[in-house]
């Protein structure tokens, strides 16, 4: 059993979220996932951006900070897209996280990985947010500090490939990606 944090999207706290937080609890982990903008989630991308905006980046970090607040500091840090990037700011104040779940984006600088973190990133590929280049350098770097990181793309699949109430599901990818997930949560590796 594991605690999970598991951060939204741009477009919020939608029904793909809450399907995936229970996915995991019932395999047997402890997950929460709070809704970093306070609102309605949106309903597109452009919608979802424009929330941010209004929100500030700040706020939602400061959201996700008080969701862990109560949560141990051996907690999975876990996100979507731009909550992938949300896990990832927050790793360089969570030394003991047991792990950094990342779907959808990458996120986490090389000099907040302790040797040995378990790291996973699941990514479209091609993914317009995230560029091959970009993931190749940010995998180096993340490998050298000592991460314990599998990057598996998904060819074909759109971005949030995992959301099946978007046009850019692929049920088969998804299928792997949560299969790959609860595969790491299960390990020893994610336990502190």
């Amino acid at each position: 059993m594991r605690h999970v944090v598991l951060f939204h999207s741009v477009y919020g706290l939608r029904p793909a979220v809450r399907a995936a937080a229970d996915r995991l609890r019932a395999a047997g982990h402890l997950v929460t996932a709070p809704d970093l903008y306070g609102v309605p989630a949106a309903d597109t991308v452009e919608e979802g951006f424009a929330l941010l905006d209004k929100i500030g980046h700040d706020v939602v970090l400061d959201r996700a900070r008080a969701a862990l607040a109560d949560l141990p500091p051996q907690t999975v840090l876990a996100g979507f897209s731009m909550g992938a990037g949300v896990a990832g700011a927050l790793l360089a104040e969570r030394p003991d996280a047991a792990g950094l779940l990342l779907l959808h984006g990458s996120g986490g600088a090389p000099d907040a990985v302790r040797p040995g973190l378990p790291v996973q990133l699941h990514l479209a590929d091609p993914d317009p947010y995230d560029g091959s280049e970009e993931v190749d350098d940010w995998q180096a770097a993340m490998t050298d500090a000592g991460a314990d990181l599998t990057v598996f793309r998904y060819p074909g699949a759109g971005h949030l490939f995992t959301d099946p109430d978007l046009a850019e599901y692929a049920p088969d990818a998804a299928e792997a990606a949560w299969s790959r997930v609860l595969a790491l949560l299960a390990t020893d590796s994610t336990a502190r």
